[in-house]
């Protein structure tokens, strides 16, 4: 398999890691005990730039992917890794999302969690 076949998982994965680390991440630090609310506090400072750094990342992974679909349908080739190069782009696409609907609503997210 060789690394161009896997850019969209180069792109995506490290970028929704990033995008989570404002919002998700801590969240789920949290409830496993792992860590204190003071450190979730800390994080959504600076979601302003994580998000924006997920959101381009996934679609960089998009981007990389539908090229490299392209190219080997032109070609008449099997996609290498394209169940998971699809399958990590959307799990990519829902933590940053996850992450964007908790920054923007958590008015609304909180009560949920809260119980």
């Amino acid at each position: 398999m060789k690394i161009s076949s896997l850019k969209s998982i180069i792109a995506s994965l490290p970028s929704a890691i990033v995008a989570s680390s404002c919002c998700v991440l801590p969240l789920v630090v949290v409830l496993f005990g792992l860590g204190s609310g003071a450190f979730m506090m800390y994080t959504m400072k600076y979601s302003y730039i994580f998000i924006p750094i997920g959101v381009i990342g996934v679609g960089l992974g998009y981007f990389f992917y539908f090229r490299e679909k392209k190219k080997c349908a032109a070609q008449a080739c099997p996609m290498p890794a394209g169940k998971l190069n699809i399958i990590i782009l959307i799990f990519a696409t829902v933590v940053v999302v996850t992450a964007i609907v908790f920054n923007t609503f958590p008015e609304m997210i909180a009560p949920l969690l809260g119980g």
